[in-house]
């Protein structure tokens, strides 16, 4: 109903669907190509801006082109295709609030529950960050500009290109694996995957297909709205490294030498499957072939 909702409102040439992906993956293909080609180093350009402009200007820089997208995104979308804001976002008459506040709600305590039970188990591995007056400069600005990122990604992987993509080939399961695929691959130009190897994109993609299982099935994007609010927002005031694409005034500074391992895998194989199962449960869902590899 997600997708077939839109059916209903005869939307015009699915050729519109095309500028914003096209444009937006275009710019992420030619910043890999730069990087790779001129052998740069992100992260030392990262530590150099901010070491002359400081942590917080930074991560604004960083935040504001995620704002102009969100804005231009929802401005294509009611102008261009005479659709509303809430069936690019859900199929119900209503944004569920509660849905993305549980969900919110539900990832946060996951992550900070992890975050210290590994400060515990490993302490060697953390150094406290935490500076009263930065960190709650940080809070206000990230708990603002955080969201609206997030929000982007999903408005425009699992909200726009699942539904135009969808659209264009009647079949769900199609949708569901080229947006996981273009998501995880979004990352590749981040500073952890050259620290850590291609392995962490098994991460990045298991996201993406996670995300794109809950919106499915929810038929909506509430409960990926907050789950992946939660994931940056908490990860930001929790955690930083001088090596991550966020690098915050947050609690703790991860010191470890980057790898990956167990725990680029857990989420995926165990973490999310559980989280399947919980929302399944709470949310009485059934169905699962039609919904996730059904036809439109």
């Amino acid at each position: 109903m997600y997708i077939k909702q839109l059916l209903q409102s005869k939307p015009k040439s699915l050729l519109l669907y095309l500028p914003i992906p096209l444009a937006f993956l275009g710019l992420m293909v030619l910043n890999y190509l730069v990087i790779k080609l001129l052998k740069l180093d992100v992260n030392q350009i990262i530590k150099s801006e901010i070491a002359e402009k400081g942590v917080n200007e930074v991560f604004v820089e960083n935040m504001l082109p995620f704002v102009v997208g969100i804005l231009f995104l929802f401005l294509w979308v009611k102008y261009l295709h005479k659709q509303t804001i809430l069936s690019l976002t859900t199929s119900r008459k209503k944004v569920d609030w509660s849905r993305i506040f549980f969900s919110f709600s539900l990832w946060s305590l996951f992550t900070i529950g992890s975050t210290v039970a590994m400060y515990y188990l490993n302490p060697g591995n953390f150094q406290l960050n935490f500076k009263a007056v930065p960190f709650l400069i940080l809070v206000v600005l990230a708990s603002v500009l955080v969201p609206l990122q997030t929000s982007f990604e999903e408005y425009l992987f699992r909200g726009y290109m699942m539904q135009g993509i969808g659209l264009a080939t009647r079949k769900k399961l199609v949708p569901l694996l080229i947006t996981s695929f273009m998501f995880g691959l979004m990352h590749i130009a981040n500073p952890e995957v050259e620290k850590m190897g291609n392995i962490i994109l098994i991460y990045y993609i298991g996201t993406g297909l996670f995300l794109g299982i809950i919106t499915l099935m929810d038929e909506g994007m509430e409960l990926a709205l907050g789950f992946h609010a939660a994931n940056n927002l908490v990860g930001a005031l929790l955690v930083t490294s001088d090596w991550s694409a966020f690098q915050t005034d947050s609690i703790f500074k991860d010191t470890s030498l980057p790898s990956a391992g167990i725990d680029v895998l857990l989420p995926v194989f165990i973490v999310f499957p559980l989280l399947l199962f919980i929302f399944s449960k709470k949310y009485d869902w059934s169905n699962w072939k039609e919904k996730l590899v059904g036809t439109i």
